[in-house]
């Protein structure tokens, strides 16, 4: 396989840690998740966004960094793959959402020091699926800080993550993940694995789940 290190991207709720596991398990690959709910400011956020955004947008990249800093400073002599859930520059899509003008400024100047020192993946995998699946898939998990999350600040995120794909022309494998079962149906996962066996130029490349 040519892809030594493989982001999974998407909005809330979207499936990117089921499949990053997956993934992970069937390379045998190192495996990085976002420890979301380690951020103490998450549930404060969600009762006052407007109080919390800033707080919480730098607890989550200071995470980030601190996970993804290690990729650069070690080695895994027993996985020559790397599996993440995240992309970092979601931390400075979230930010443009989630704050004022003046703070994302700020939070902006912070972000490009550390991007710079980061080492970037390979491919990214985005799994695309409407707000009404998210929202679906958010009930579900039952979550208790997540189920008051709105239709329009899942369409905010979509929105931020398909312009900064396409503006940055990323190496993307762009699932339609609509009716994605990626646990239940084996042909789903499938298609990702044959996905990932070719060669890519820069852009976004569609692949639809039978």
């Amino acid at each position: 396989m040519n892809y030594h290190f493989i982001t999974i991207e998407g909005n809330i709720g979207a499936g990117k840690t089921t499949l990053a596991h997956l993934l992970a398990k069937h390379f045998n690959s190192r495996l990085i998740l976002e420890q979301f709910a380690d951020n103490p400011f998450l549930s404060k956020f969600y009762e006052n966004p407007k109080q919390f955004a800033f707080p919480l947008e730098l607890f989550f990249m200071a995470e980030r960094y601190k996970q993804l800093k290690e990729l650069v400073h070690t080695k895994d002599m027993f996985h020559n793959i790397t599996v993440s859930d995240y992309l970092f520059t979601k931390c400075l899509l979230f930010a443009k959402v989630n704050l004022p003008e003046d703070e994302f400024r700020l939070y902006q100047k912070l972000f490009e020091i550390i991007y710079q020192q980061l080492v970037q993946p390979d491919i990214v995998i985005y799994l695309h699926a409407p707000v009404s699946k998210l929202q679906v898939n958010i009930k579900k998990r039952n979550r208790s800080y997540e189920q008051s999350i709105s239709d329009n600040y899942l369409f905010e995120i979509q929105q931020a993550y398909t312009n900064y794909i396409k503006q940055h022309n990323l190496k993307t494998i762009y699932i339609d993940a609509t009716n994605a079962d990626f646990l239940g149906n084996p042909k789903h996962f499938q298609v990702v694995l044959d996905a990932l066996d070719k060669d890519y130029d820069s852009g976004q490349h569609y692949f639809v789940l039978p």
